[in-house]
């Protein structure tokens, strides 16, 4: 196993942009050259990027100077990805338990990618590299400021009203502390026009709308990432995103349990496109820095969910337009005290924060009649209002349910001749016998085509989104 000294040198030797090292140590150093240093010697930890420590929040005022997402100046090749038959090799290996080819190395199978001693660059590596990773680096930076801005917002005396200690309030911290690492990480990879942190316009209005808004932040965060994860060119840059990713996995569960959420109620986390949490996380960005880098991906038009379950209500399914946005659909806490969860002091029904809680009614349920209302393309959306809602698709007739390892689709049904309103009925589907595909923080989006997908294609549903996504709070 290697030692600390040692990765860290490696690491700053190879990314394109490695902050500016500390005197006591070389940014320049070799793995080789590191490995001779005197096992006494203690070397300095490189620096984190610098990001401001108090900005302004609130919605944009003025006029965007450039609109619509990041285009090739060399041009546009086709209006979609078509869909092709598999690579004729993908299924020649017999997975029959035995070795093939000669080892390269005693106890080490022939095969993998990056495993022929070549040393590891971390840098992007295509386009598609790039952009995925400075989405990721937006979503770093935002989350930083949510979790300053919540403990700077409301007092001591607010989140004790909602069932959050000091203990509590100094995790939040530490998960802001975790946001400064992981956006120098993403940095050290993206180069010198790695985006910068921006401002920002939240919907919350109290502790409780705080933490929700968090916990479905996070969660598109943390599937965004798994979308494009196994797509990356730059294996090694996957790598390290991984490790922070996972990182954000134990948040997003955290902040369930402050909402008073079972943890982890699903078997598989699901994955989603860039272009979905693009976006979700756009709305809530109202300017950034001049010459700012810019987005390659598409903006879908604003999804909410009329009757999404409020966690705050004994009864999640009661409610009726209770968020207090669209797209992530954030909770209103605002509900009636006989309906409310919190402090609630029988078995089943309390929702305080927990490490678990186990809820006699569910939040959703197969059969629930699930109403929408959705934008048209078109609206000016995102840092400085720059960019554009848009959509490729033709009438809306589905609703696709995404989840875990599950694309479902729902027929929707129109109101009347409102072509930006409908409903229909959760289905009744399973990952596998005993886990529930429809629970947790979901994903669910208006399409004009039910396209058989998995996992590892989803993002061909692209073309087919009327809008959405909207964060459906199944469970």
């Amino acid at each position: 196993m290697y030692s600390t000294r040692i990765s860290v040198a490696a690491l700053l030797a190879l990314v394109p942009f490695a902050l500016a090292a500390p005197a006591t140590t070389s940014a320049t150093t070799t793995s080789d050259s590191a490995a001779a240093t005197s096992s006494t010697s203690t070397p300095s930890a490189p620096p984190l990027r610098s990001h401001p420590t108090s900005i302004s929040h609130g919605p944009f005022h003025g006029t965007a100077t450039t609109t619509g997402a990041l285009t090739a100046a060399s041009g546009i090749l086709g209006t979609a990805i078509s869909s092709l038959p598999p690579n004729p090799n993908a299924t020649t290996y017999p997975s029959d338990g035995k070795l093939h080819d000669p080892q390269p190395a005693p106890y080490v199978p022939a095969g993998g990618v990056g495993t022929n001693g070549t040393p590891p660059v971390y840098n992007a590596k295509s386009d598609f590299d790039y952009e995925s990773l400075a989405l990721a680096l937006y979503q770093e930076w935002i989350e930083l400021d949510l979790f300053h801005n919540g403990l700077a917002r409301f007092s001591v005396e607010d989140f004790q009203a909602a069932g959050l200690t000091a203990e509590d309030r100094f995790l939040i911290e530490f998960m802001a502390d975790q946001e400064i690492g992981h956006a120098t990480m993403v940095s050290n990879i993206l180069g010198a026009q790695a985006p910068q942190q921006c401002q920002y316009n939240y919907p919350y209005t109290n502790v409780r709308e705080f933490v929700d808004f968090c916990q479905k932040l996070t969660r598109f965060g943390e599937s965004g990432v798994y979308g494009f994860l196994g797509h990356l060119d730059s294996r090694e840059a996957a790598t390290l995103l991984l490790q922070s990713i996972t990182t954000e996995a134990r948040q997003q569960m955290i902040f369930r349990q402050f909402e008073g959420l079972f943890p982890m109620p699903v078997w598989f986390e699901v994955g989603v496109p860039q272009s979905w949490a693009w976006s979700l996380i756009s709305p809530y960005i109202a300017s950034c820095p001049a010459n700012q880098t810019r987005l390659a991906w598409q903006n879908f038009p604003a999804l909410w969910v009329l009757n999404q379950p409020n966690p705050e209500r004994i009864n999640g399914s009661s409610g009726f337009n209770e968020t207090i946005s669209a797209g992530m659909n954030t909770m209103n806490a605002t509900v009636p005290s006989n309906d409310s969860c919190i402090n609630a002091t029988t078995v089943g029904e309390n929702c305080n924060p927990a490490i678990t809680h186990n809820r006699t009614i569910p939040l959703s349920f197969p059969g629930r009649k699930v109403y929408f209302e959705w934008e048209t393309p078109g609206k000016a959306v995102g840092p400085n209002n720059s960019y554009i809602t848009s959509s490729e698709a033709g009438s809306p007739k589905f609703v696709a349910w995404v989840t875990q390892l599950n694309v479902t689709y729902s027929a929707l049904t129109l109101n009347g001749s409102n072509s930006t309103a409908g409903w229909t009925t959760q289905p009744n589907v399973s990952t596998y016998q005993g886990d529930p595909a429809i629970n947790g923080t979901m994903f669910v989006a208006i399409t004009d085509d039910n396209p058989f997908l998995t996992p590892f294609n989803l993002s061909l549903i692209n073309p087919h989104v009327v809008a959405g996504p909207a964060l459906y709070q199944s469970g």
